[in-house]
C-alpha cells in the first residue's frame, strides 16, 4: 500500500473565508455563530446560525456564470481554488486521468429548490429556470470542480448526510493509497441556511433556538438543546507521497488510516450505546496501525444534541478504552456551527493543522459539566501540544459513521 500525503488545503466557513483566517479563529476560540441574515427570521423559532460572511462569489467565479450555479457550488470552487494554489499542482505536467475528485453535499442547491419551487407555484413550473436541475443537483459541485481543473479520473459525490466529507476524504485516501490516482481533491460544500433548511430541521427539533450565540452550539454542556447550521466548503489534496516528494511538494502530515460504518438504526437517532460509532473509530487506527493511546486529540462530531454528544462519549470510551481517559476531544461546531455535508472537511482541515502546528482546538462556550460527557473537551482555551496522531469523526442522519487519522511527518 502506499503512503498517502495532505498537500493542498482550501476553505470558506463562518470563522474564515480561507484556511489562515478559519486557522487563526480558531486558535483565539472565535464564534462565528451569529443572527440569520439570509433572510427575515421575524416569528420563527430559529434566529441563529453559522453565516459565511463577506463572501463575494465574483471574486471566484466568471460573473457570466454566477446564475448557473448555487452557493454551495460557489463556496466549492473558493475552496477548491484556495487548495490547489496550496498545493502547487501544475495540471500540465499531470497524468489527468490519475488525478480524481470525490467531493460531497449533503443536500446540495435547496435554496435553488426552495426558489424554483416558488416560481413555478407563481408562474407556471414550464418556466422555471432551465439551470433548475443542474443547480440544484449535489454531484454538481465535484463537477465543476473537475471542469475548471481538467481532473479526467474518477469524480464522484459522496451523499451521506453528516459524514459526507469525512466518507468522501477516506474514500479518497484510499484511491491514492491502493494505486487507482496519484491525487485526489475531496471534500464537501454546503449552504443550507435558508427558510426550508432551517424550518426543515426546526420541525424535527434538532435545531437550537437559543437567542444567545455563546449558549447555542455548546457540544458536552449539559444546557446543549440543539445543533445550530453553518455553511462553507472545506478541500484537501491528498497525494501519493513519492508523487508529492518528487514534485517538491509542500506536506502538511500524512493520512494513514480511514474507517467507516452504519448503526442500521434509526434515520436520524444514533445508536444509544455508541457500538457502531466506536467501531468507526477502531477501524480506522487498525487501518493506520495506530494504538489507542498513540491519538493525541479527536476532532469530535459533537453537534451540541442530546443523542450525539453523550453517544459519541460512550463510543470514544468503547474504542480507546482506558486511553480515553488522557485523549484531548474538542467539537470545533462550537466555532463553526454544524455545516452538514461540509462539516468533515472542515473538520478534518482542523484536524490536519492541529497535527502541523501541535495545537489542540477547544471546545468555546462549555460552562455546565454533564455527568454523561466526562471527558477531557478542553474547554474555552486552545492547548499548546504535541500531536503525533489526530483522529476527525462524523456521524450522520442514516446511522453513517466515519473516522479519519492524521500523522505527522
Amino acid at each position: 500500500m502506499r503512503r498517502v500525503v495532505v498537500t493542498g488545503l482550501g476553505a470558506v466557513t463562518p470563522i474564515g473565508n480561507n484556511v489562515k483566517d478559519m486557522w487563526e479563529s480558531v486558535e483565539a476560540g472565535k464564534c462565528g455563530i451569529a443572527p440569520i441574515t439570509h433572510y427575515d427570521t421575524t416569528g420563527r423559532k430559529v434566529c441563529l446560525a453559522g453565516e459565511v460572511k463577506d463572501f463575494h462569489p465574483e471574486e471566484y467565479v466568471e460573473k457570466s456564470e454566477l446564475r448557473k450555479m448555487a452557493p454551495f457550488t460557489h463556496f466549492a470552487l473558493a475552496a477548491a481554488g484556495e487548495a490547489m494554489a496550496d498545493s502547487g499542482l501544475d495540471m500540465e505536467k499531470e497524468d489527468a486521468l490519475r488525478c480524481g475528485i470525490i467531493f460531497s453535499s449533503g443536500i446540495g442547491g435547496l435554496g435553488t429548490i426552495q426558489n424554483e419551487c416558488t416560481r413555478g407555484l407563481e408562474k407556471g413550473f414550464d418556466r422555471v429556470s432551465p439551470h433548475f436541475i443542474p443547480m440544484s443537483i449535489s454531484n454538481m459541485a465535484a463537477g465543476h470542480i473537475a471542469i475548471k481543473y481538467g481532473f479526467h479520473g474518477m469524480c464522484t459525490c459522496v451523499v451521506t448526510a453528516c459524514a459526507g466529507a469525512t466518507n468522501a476524504i477516506g474514500d479518497a485516501f484510499r484511491q491514492v493509497r491502493d494505486g487507482y490516482h496519484d491525487v485526489m481533491l475531496c471534500g464537501g460544500s454546503e449552504a443550507s441556511i435558508t427558510p426550508l433548511g432551517i424550518g426543515g430541521f426546526s420541525s424535527m427539533m434538532a435545531l437550537s433556538t437559543a437567542t444567545d450565540p455563546s449558549r447555542a452550539s455548546i457540544p458536552f454542556d449539559k444546557e446543549r438543546s440543539g445543533f445550530v447550521m453553518g455553511e462553507g466548503a472545506g478541500v484537501l489534496v491528498l497525494e501519493e507521497y513519492e508523487h508529492a516528494v518528487k514534485r517538491g511538494a509542500k506536506i502538511y502530515c500524512e493520512m494513514v488510516g480511514y474507517g467507516a460504518t452504519c448503526d442500521a438504526n434509526h434515520v436520524t437517532a444514533p445508536l444509544a450505546d455508541g457500538s457502531m460509532a466506536a467501531k468507526a473509530m477502531e477501524k480506522a487506527m487498525e487501518d493506520g496501525g495506530v494504538a489507542p493511546e498513540q491519538i493525541t486529540y479527536i476532532n469530535a462530531h459533537g453537534t451540541s444534541t442530546s443523542l450525539n454528544d453523550k453517544g459519541e462519549t460512550k463510543a470514544i470510551k468503547l474504542a480507546f478504552g482506558e486511553a480515553a481517559k488522557k485523549v484531548m476531544i474538542s467539537s470545533t461546531k462550537s466555532m463553526t456551527g454544524h455545516l452538514l455535508g461540509a462539516s468533515g472537511a472542515v473538520e478534518a482541515i482542523i484536524t490536519v493543522l492541529s497535527v502541523k502546528n501541535d495545537l489542540v482546538p477547544p471546545t468555546i462556550h462549555y460552562q455546565v459539566p454533564d455527568e454523561e460527557c466526562d471527558l477531557d473537551y478542553v474547554p474555552n482555551q486552545a492547548r499548546k501540544a504535541r500531536v503525533e496522531y489526530a483522529m476527525s469523526n462524523s456521524l450522520g442522519f442514516g446511522g453513517h459513521n466515519a473516522s479519519v487519522v492524521f500523522k505527522k511527518m
